[in-house]
């Protein structure tokens, strides 16, 4: 199976694969985002550790149960070979209704076909009052093209 754009990556194509994992996260959709991985994809997620497919599939159902109404901006920060990074923002809330915005940095190591076989997450929470939510397209989905962007981000 190949996940194009394969490295090495330009900016245009790193850019790009930044821009499909963004809206693959957006869908809230496990299975979905577990296929953009290697069957050993290993990943650090905060404090997580794992590896494959399977693991991937059960942590992101955990994820998703607990982040509601999930919605997700990745930009891409740098990359070189077959190596991304991207820094990100997502928003969310808990089954209380208490609101997060989440802060976070990821680099992302892919295989020859596209496929990414390593992810490491540093992840920070921050709570937030509903009225200054940022991320207001309908979910779950991709993010609107005149959607909000990191540019617009006080970080």
């Amino acid at each position: 199976m190949s996940r194009p754009p394969l490295p090495p990556f330009t900016r245009e194509t790193a850019a790009q694969k930044a821009r499909m994992a963004e809206d693959a996260w957006n869908s809230r959709d496990p299975a979905r985002v577990a296929l953009a991985y290697t069957e050993d994809s290993r990943w650090r997620n905060r404090s997580e550790v794992f590896q494959g497919r399977e693991a991937i599939v059960a942590f992101l159902t955990r994820k998703w149960a607990k982040e509601l109404d999930y919605r997700l901006i990745k930009d891409l920060w740098a990359f070189d070979g077959n190596r991304i990074a991207v820094r990100f923002q997502y928003e969310w809330h808990d089954a209380d209704g208490n609101w997060f915005r989440s802060y976070g940095n990821e680099q992302w190591e892919f295989d020859e076909h596209g496929l990414m076989r390593r992810r490491e997450a540093s992840i920070n929470d921050i709570a937030i009052a509903e009225q200054d939510r940022r991320f207001h397209w309908s979910a779950p989905g991709p993010r609107p093209a005149d959607a909000p962007g990191l540019g617009d981000s006080p970080f």
